[in-house]
């Protein structure tokens, strides 16, 4: 029996074992570095430890230091929830050698299927079906674009050593192959320290389907149904469902029972995830088999009715498997999204800042949110930009689907960009709620499910309306002289002497500049915007003492809090952050001819020389940010004129990266 357990991980993974282990008795102890010292992991174990610096290679990466910290804890057994050691065999087997239980598979295990060229050989061994592809070790650069003429374009380049979408590249053209293998070993290399890269023929229209496993040590094994992961961007899985649309019962056992197969023949224990690439025609084929816990495994428990925690800890106490594979069965269905840090818009680049406001919707028997962050927290450049995992459970997918949108309309963030509104155009969109998805889904429905972020309605105009006249009563209230509180011209009721006073105010919204014009009578506040046209205008009222309002007669909930710029407000199932600008914005912020950073983050590559004369989109330099590299390219033709940063250097998000003359007449 496990009696203190330490969780070698942090955010919401973590908080979800420290709850299940406060469930059965377990003793916990947290980790953090220096940017989590107040984190809500750390609030929620029994005991704390600070393992280093922000710096993940300096803290939760380093093994040394985790171990050090159960040893001082007395801790019997290290969770390493998913990501950072979750999958380090030397880690695992350390902590073997010490006598401390690793909630995981044997280290074996985890070498066999750390390696995707291996992995591919022992599943090939095993009878598991294999998408046509190069294993090898050789590693020449022709050899390998010969092998890729062979599989047939397009193909997939994969580091051997990866997962998550690091180190992955897609090639359809011959041309392309060697800068893309460059980029590839290079994202492999900053990612897992191997370059090791395999290839695969590129299913053109595949969906992604995976099976959780479960064996104990005592060579018993189980699947727990499948989950289609087939919506992502960048190889990152945004929606998960469970069990996969349209998958009849014979496929899923085909697919469970190759799964299992791959689990039995590297002597797995604990929970693992093998994921398939599904085929229109029904052929699935192995891609790789993650030796750990998935972050889409609520899916899974609520389908299932089981506590997948819960069971990895006590299969790594030596216990039996809790159900076997005649006493497992689906009930209903259930959605997993994942709310992100991100900017959908441009190219789902990841957003740093104060989290102002985290209000998620309450957790019920159908809808549960796990999550890491509160109000006030940091979301910094060193991690996963993941603030957190919606599930919704409903009897049948139409159910689970209307739930979750329901939630999601009711998600209240502010502070920084985040991806809420983008996951409702997703799961609204046609094909999406009739189940047809595939793992391009995103791309092939880039301008319906993207080009809407820009979209104003006249609820968000309502909702900004009440806010600046609450925030110009607030203002005049504070401003008021203590020797005549009761003056009239404090009075924050837009008490005139003639007529009501009719305001302008200019509004940033994600980049678009609005004009919103605003009159009170009587409490209650008129609005025009001629951006909307004929439907650019109308009325709110805010009911005293509750988050409620009258918009043009509608009543329903309505509340705003302040941010660094502007404000967010959140009317009905409607949200938006805005900026107030001054009435007369210029050119202000823009920077004639240089390019800034687009966020916080680490110079990584000079992609050409200083004086150099480039093409328009040429890519200049790469940063690294919140584990994924991000690509500056030329604006237009023009002359790189200097570098204002080295390679190495840790830049602040806006800073001026590089002079660049566009070659343009002034």
């Amino acid at each position: 029996m496990i009696r203190k357990l330490l969780i070698a991980n942090r955010g919401e993974i973590a908080c979800r074992i420290i709850k299940t282990a406060r469930r059965l008795g377990v003793a916990t102890v947290a980790v953090y570095s220096d940017a989590d010292a107040d984190a809500l992991h750390v609030q929620l174990a029994d005991e704390a430890i600070r393992l280093g610096p922000p710096p993940a290679k300096d803290s939760y990466l380093d093994a040394d230091r985790v171990l050090a910290a159960a040893r001082r804890t007395g801790a019997d057994a290290i969770h390493p929830g998913y990501g950072f050691l979750s999958e380090n065999a030397g880690f695992c087997r350390a902590c073997e050698q010490a006598g401390i239980i690793f909630v995981g598979p044997p280290a074996s295990a985890i070498e066999a299927m750390g390696s995707k060229s291996a992995a591919k050989r022992i599943m090939e061994e095993a009878g598991v079906p294999l998408v046509p592809g190069y294993h090898g070790e050789n590693q020449q650069p022709a050899l390998l674009q010969e092998h890729a003429r062979e599989i047939g374009y397009p193909v997939l380049l994969k580091a051997a050593a990866g997962g998550g979408g690091k180190g992955m590249r897609r090639v359809d053209d011959p041309g392309e192959f060697h800068s893309a293998l460059d980029a590839a070993k290079r994202e492999a290399m900053n990612a897992f320290g191997d370059d090791l890269m395999l290839l695969e023929r590129y299913v053109v229209s595949p969906r992604h389907v995976e099976i959780q496993v479960f064996c104990d040590q005592q060579g018993n094994g189980v699947y727990l149904f499948e989950r289609d992961c087939s919506v992502q961007r960048r190889h990152q899985k945004v929606v998960e469902e469970a069990p996969a649309p349209g998958l009849t019962p014979e496929l899923r056992d085909e697919m469970g029972q190759a799964a299992l197969r791959a689990a039995h023949a590297i002597g797995y224990e604990g929970a693992g995830t093998v994921e398939f690439l599904l085929d229109a025609d029904g052929s699935f084929y192995f891609m790789e088999m993650n030796t750990r816990l998935q972050v889409e495994h609520p899916v899974t428990e609520m389908i299932s009715g089981q506590d997948l925690v819960a069971w990895q800890l006590a299969v790594a106490a030596g216990e039996p498997l809790p159900k076997r594979q005649e006493q497992l069965a689906i009930d209903g269905h259930a959605f997993e999204v994942r709310i992100y840090a991100e900017d959908p818009d441009n190219n789902f680049l990841p957003a740093t800042g104060t989290l102002v406001r985290h209000r998620p919707p309450v957790d019920s028997e159908s809808v549960r949110v796990d999550t890491g962050v509160q109000s006030g927290d940091e979301i910094s450049v060193h991690y996963d930009p993941m603030i957190a995992k919606l599930i919704c459970h409903g009897r049948n997918r139409r159910e689970a689907l209307a739930k979750l949108d329901r939630a999601l309309g009711q998600y209240q963030i502010a502070g920084l960009r985040h991806n809420i509104d983008f996951l409702r155009r997703v799961i609204n969109q046609q094909d999406f709620v009739a189940g047809r998805v595939t793992t391009h889904f995103i791309e092939d429905h880039e301008s319906e499910l993207l080009q809407a972020e820009r979209a104003l309605t006249a609820l968000q105009c309502a909702g900004i309306a009440a806010y600046l006249h609450e925030r110009e009563r607030r203002d005049l209230r504070a401003a008021a002289p203590a020797e005549d509180p009761g003056s009239p011209w404090h009075c924050g009721d837009n008490w005139r002497s003639g007529l009501p006073a009719r305001r302008r105010h200019n509004i940033d919204i994600h980049g678009r500049h609005v004009g919103l014009e605003t009159e009170v009578v009587d409490g209650a506040v008129s609005w025009c915007c001629e951006a909307l046209g004929e439907a650019g205008r109308g009325e709110i009222r805010l009911l005293p003492g509750s988050e409620l309002a009258l918009v043009d007669g509608r009543r329903m909930g309505f509340s705003c809090v302040d941010t660094a710029e502007g404000g967010a407000v959140f009317v009905g199932d409607c949200q938006v952050e805005f900026r107030v600008l001054p009435p007369d914005l210029g050119e202000a912020g823009q920077h004639a001819g240089g390019l800034e950073a687009p966020m916080n983050g680490t110079v990584i590559a000079l992609l050409v020389e200083a004086g150099s004369a480039v093409e328009a989109d040429q890519p200049l330099l790469v940063m690294e940010a919140m584990k994924m590299e991000h690509t500056l390219r030329a604006p237009s033709a023009g002359v790189v004129q200097q570098y204002l940063c080295a390679e190495g250097d840790l830049v602040d998000g806006g800073s001026l990266l590089i002079d660049f003359d566009s070659g343009e007449p002034a």
